[in-house]
């Protein structure tokens, strides 16, 4: 019949007419995909129950798009430039998975993986300084990846039991990874220049081998090469907090670190050039992620049990406020511009948006099932 009508109205061959009618469709999908290109600044958000990475755009709060993100998808960091996603596959335990997944933010498509061969059970990421950096919870390590060389360029064992996230110092001479069942913190710190001694995780010396790992003849993770030259020394300090210690964050003057323990409900603060724990304060029913705000005025604790978000004031170390939410809260990420902060409720397969001016939740992005990591893409 539309045939029929179409053959009426244009003075064009009956053979045109169907494709006429595939165009006439086409065209408004051809119209949402230009529409939906990835912003310049993106909200990602992992989708651990479907496999997948949403681009949301924080000013609509609309999903732009859906990519592949790998089996078990965890934990998501950004490179430097923006244009590019890095994944944790996790799966858990002995035999989980040991790959990093890939995504290249601006055409919206899954690249090659990063193998990570016996380094099973991938968690915590950063991205820094043009390198990213990961936690092994099977193998209990902190590693390195250049994207550049396409290698993983430094390892080190923590001997803890379920390394799982990490923070990266930002002069880059200091490693910290949460340990959840060893009650730890391990502080993986650079050693002083000495003489036979190369650079920290800034990168090797030309031509050297890579700091900790194992490259062709080098020596293995933390130790030197031969007659004490070649890779530094690495002093680990593995430094006793409460148990279940997970989500952790450095204050931004880099003093200061502070770790949810969410099966003692507690909060250690660990002053980071002392590497002791200098206060434990309480927390929350389940504490799962901590984030310091940029301005380092206040810290959040999200709780998996609880539809509250609870807010610390950093300096007086006391509760300051909690904010209601729709669901129990996850995922935790500031927002660059210290304006807003996110958190995802995953029985309610969504992500709160905080106004941190008024510290009341504003708005909600209905993902799909079993939000949880979350990351910020600012394009250069």
């Amino acid at each position: 019949m539309k045939a029929r009508r179409l053959r009426s109205l244009l003075p064009l061959p009956a053979q045109w007419a169907p494709c006429l009618i595939v165009a006439a469709v086409a065209l408004p999908w051809a119209a949402a995909l230009q529409a939906a290109e990835t912003p310049a600044n993106a909200l990602l958000v992992l989708e651990k129950a479907q496999d997948t990475l949403v681009i949301v755009d924080p000013e609509s709060l609309q999903i732009v798009a859906r990519v592949p993100a790998g089996n078990d998808p965890h934990e998501v960091a950004v490179s430097d430039d923006g244009r590019t996603a890095y994944i944790s596959n996790y799966g858990g335990g002995p035999s989980g998975y040991n790959t990093i997944s890939v995504v290249d933010l601006v055409a919206q498509k899954p690249l090659p993986p990063i193998d990570l061969g016996a380094l099973r059970a991938p968690h915590g990421l950063e991205f820094l300084s043009g390198k990213l950096y990961f936690t092994a919870e099977a193998a209990k390590v902190a590693g390195r990846y250049d994207p550049t060389t396409q290698k993983i360029d430094w390892v080190i064992g923590t001997g803890q039991n379920r390394t799982h996230m990490v923070v990266v110092a930002k002069d880059l001479k200091t490693v910290f990874t949460s340990n959840v069942s060893s009650a730890t913190i391990s502080a993986i710190e650079q050693m002083p220049p000495q003489a036979g001694r190369g650079p920290g995780p800034g990168g090797p010396p030309p031509g050297g081998p890579p700091p900790g790992g194992r490259g062709p003849g080098g020596p293995p993770p933390g130790g030197r090469g031969p007659g004490g030259r070649g890779a530094p020394d690495w002093n680990i300090t593995n430094i006793p907090v409460g148990h279940g210690s997970e989500g952790f964050d450095l204050t931004p003057d880099g003093k200061e670190l502070w770790v949810a323990n969410a099966q003692d409900h507690t909060i250690s603060i660990i002053d980071v050039a002392a590497k002791k724990v200098v206060d434990t304060i309480p927390s929350t029913g389940n504490a799962n992620r901590l984030k310091v705000t940029l301005d380092g005025k206040y810290v959040f604790v999200s709780d998996m049990t609880s539809n509250e978000l609870l807010v610390i004031n950093a300096a007086t170390r006391k509760e300051f406020t909690r904010i209601a939410l729709a669901g129990h809260s996850e995922g935790l990420l500031m927002r660059p511009d210290g304006k807003r902060a996110y958190t995802t409720l995953n029985e309610r397969d969504s992500v709160a948006v905080i106004d941190l001016s008024t510290m009341t939740a504003i708005d909600e992005v209905k993902t799909g099932r079993g939000p949880d990591g979350l990351a910020w893409a600012a394009r250069r």
